[in-house]
Formats: structure tokens, C-alpha cells, sequence
């Protein structure tokens, strides 16, 4: 009798036009609108976490494009590095965390750098460390998710965002290249940039781009935004123009100068300055706009719903379900 019941008011809620559902006349003002605010006053209180990988060889800029980025000095080589220091003979993995502070949001950035990636004369598998740290991050969520005391906030070090170097050869990718996206692109966001654009000319970039491009296609690679995660039309038309335009042509600068009476960041050159937020001089600016200003929090929902997601699925299936950690564990166990 039940469903006898239920069965004519989900018939009328799906009817649309007639149905009390879609588009029901308020007859006067709920304020169901404040919700908005509501969830904006919840999030400044906690504020957001965000944390980037940056992946590539040495000197191609990685950590000045992250200063660049976030307008602030949040690389560890901003730290009194020193040309005298060894490359490292595999690849470590250090993170360096900040809180920065706009318009009265906080954002706890972490960057984490990959030094010694690519720079060794033999780089099998040089990919590995790099794997294994994004993996041990979702091992800690999930080890802190299946606690039967959860903690109201679980700490996020998930890696929400990997930007890949691509060096400005003009020819095109390394075989290195290739592998580590090809291995690491199911298990994090992979955004793939070429470094130091003011080495080519216009032509040599754009043909460059394309190259990669193809050869991307070619591999099977998915970059980050994938097409399978686009959730409707207007998700996919905006999404189409980004990956028509990437890999982004990039070059980063922390140093200002005076062009034409307005201080802007560049890099100096003999024939002039690059201008580093001028759209004509490379494409930093979109990137930033695509990183911070449109696509952060859906880089955040993607790695937890889809690569975490993931993860999670294939460690429960392997352990038959991961069993939560309590004081009672050596007692059930004996039972």
C-alpha cells in the first residue's frame, strides 16, 4: 500500500509542467536564497586547503612560476638556495606549507617539489617516488576516514594538482615525459605547461603546442580537465576551449620593472621585457585564471571523488574492507 501511495506524487514531481517540482511560484520570500551565504560564512571560518605538485627538471623555472603564481615567495628555493647545492642522486619529495590571506580568505597552500626528477643520466623509473607519495597521502585519508573516531576535519595533504614541465625543445616530448603521465595521469591531476616560452619564437610555440598535443592523443595521456568528467553541456564547452589552448606556453617572473609608467613583472631581456601577465607575451595569465580564479575547488572535487575515490575502492577490495582502528582490535581479534 505504500508504494501505491508514493508512486502518483513522484509521477507528478517528474511531470515538470504540471508537477509541484521543477520551477514552483513562491508566494512570497523564505529566504532559501541565504544558503549561499550561509555555506560562504562556513568555509571562510575553516578556510581551504590546496596543494600543488610541481614536476620537471631542474632550471626550468618551476619554483619562480609558483611564486609567480600565488605573488608571494611559497617555493623552497626561494629560501636562500644556492647554486652549490648537488643534485640530488634520486628524486626526493619535499613539501613546504604557507597560509596565505586574501580578501579575508585563508588559504593553506602546500607546494610540493620533486627535486632531482629527470636530471640523473639514467631516469627509470624516476617516477616512483613521485607515486608513492601521492598514494601514501590518500592512504592517510583514508586510514584517518575509517577510524571509528573520525576527526571533524581530516587533514587534506592529497595532491590536488601536479603541473608538469615540459621543456621548450621545439621538437618533441622526451620518452620521460611520455611515462610519467602516462603512469600518473589515473592518479592525480596532471597539468602539463612548457617552460621558459620566451625561448621560442610565436610560430616555433604554437607548432610545438600542437606537437605535444598529438603526441598526448597519441599516448592515450588524459590531462586535467578530462573529458569524461565533465558534468554537463556548458561544463564541456568551457572545458573544449582550455584543452584547445593547453599545454600553456609559460614563463614566470618575481622581478618588477617600469613599462610605460607601470610596474609589471617580466623577465629582461637584451631586445626588451617579457611581460609575464601580458596576455600577448605568454599565456601565464590564463593559466592562473584556470588554476585559481575558475577551476581550484573542481580540481579538489576530482581528486576526491575520482582519484581518491579510486584508491579507496581498490585498498578496500584488496583487504576485503579496511578494518577501522580501535583499542578493541587485539580483542577481536582473539575472538
Amino acid at each position: 500500500t505504500n508504494t501505491a501511495l508514493f508512486k502518483p506524487k513522484m509521477s507528478t514531481s517528474h511531470g515538470g509542467s504540471h508537477g509541484a517540482g521543477v520551477g514552483s511560484a513562491l508566494l512570497g520570500y523564505i529566504g532559501i536564497d541565504t544558503i549561499i551565504e550561509q555555506m560562504r560564512k562556513k568555509t571562510m571560518k575553516t578556510g581551504f586547503d590546496f596543494n600543488i605538485m610541481v614536476v620537471g627538471n631542474s632550471g626550468l623555472g618551476k619554483s619562480t612560476l609558483v611564486n609567480t603564481l600565488f605573488k608571494s615567495q611559497v617555493s623552497r628555493r626561494s629560501a636562500g638556495w644556492t647554486r652549490d647545492e648537488k643534485i640530488p642522486k634520486t628524486v626526493e619529495v619535499k613539501a613546504v606549507s604557507h597560509v596565505l590571506e586574501e580578501g579575508g580568505v585563508k588559504m593553506k597552500l602546500t607546494v610540493i617539489d620533486t627535486p632531482g626528477f629527470g636530471d640523473q643520466i639514467n631516469n627509470e623509473n624516476c617516477w616512483e617516488p613521485i607515486s608513492k607519495y601521492i598514494n601514501e597521502q590518500y592512504e592517510k585519508f583514508l586510514k584517518e576516514e575509517v577510524n571509528i573516531t573520525r576527526k571533524k576535519r581530516i587533514p587534506d595533504t592529497r595532491v590536488h594538482c601536479c603541473l608538469y614541465f615540459i621543456s621548450p625543445t621545439g621538437h618533441s616530448l622526451r620518452q620521460l615525459d611520455v611515462e610519467f603521465m602516462k603512469r600518473l595521469s589515473h592518479s592525480v591531476n596532471i597539468i602539463p605547461v612548457i617552460a621558459k616560452a620566451d625561448t621560442m619564437t610565436m610560430e616555433e610555440r604554437q607548432e610545438f603546442k600542437q606537437r605535444v598535443r598529438k603526441e598526448l592523443e597519441m599516448g592515450g595521456i588524459e590531462f586535467y580537465p578530462q573529458k569524461e568528467f565533465d558534468e554537463d553541456m556548458e561544463d564541456k564547452s568551457d572545458n573544449d576551449k582550455i584543452r584547445e589552448a593547453m599545454p600553456f606556453a609559460v614563463v614566470g617572473s618575481d622581478k618588477e620593472y617600469q613599462v610605460n609608467a607601470k610596474r609589471v613583472l617580466g623577465r629582461k631581456t637584451a631586445w626588451g621585457i617579457v611581460e609575464v601577465e601580458n596576455p600577448n607575451h605568454c599565456e601565464f595569465a590564463q593559466l592562473r585564471d584556470f588554476l585559481i580564479r575558475s577551476h581550484l575547488q573542481d580540481l579538489k572535487e576530482v581528486t576526491h571523488n575520482i582519484h581518491y575515490e579510486t584508491y579507496r575502492a581498490k585498498r578496500l577490495h584488496e583487504n576485503g574492507g579496511l578494518h577501522p582502528v580501535s583499542c578493541n582490535d587485539t580483542q577481536e581479534s582473539n575472538l
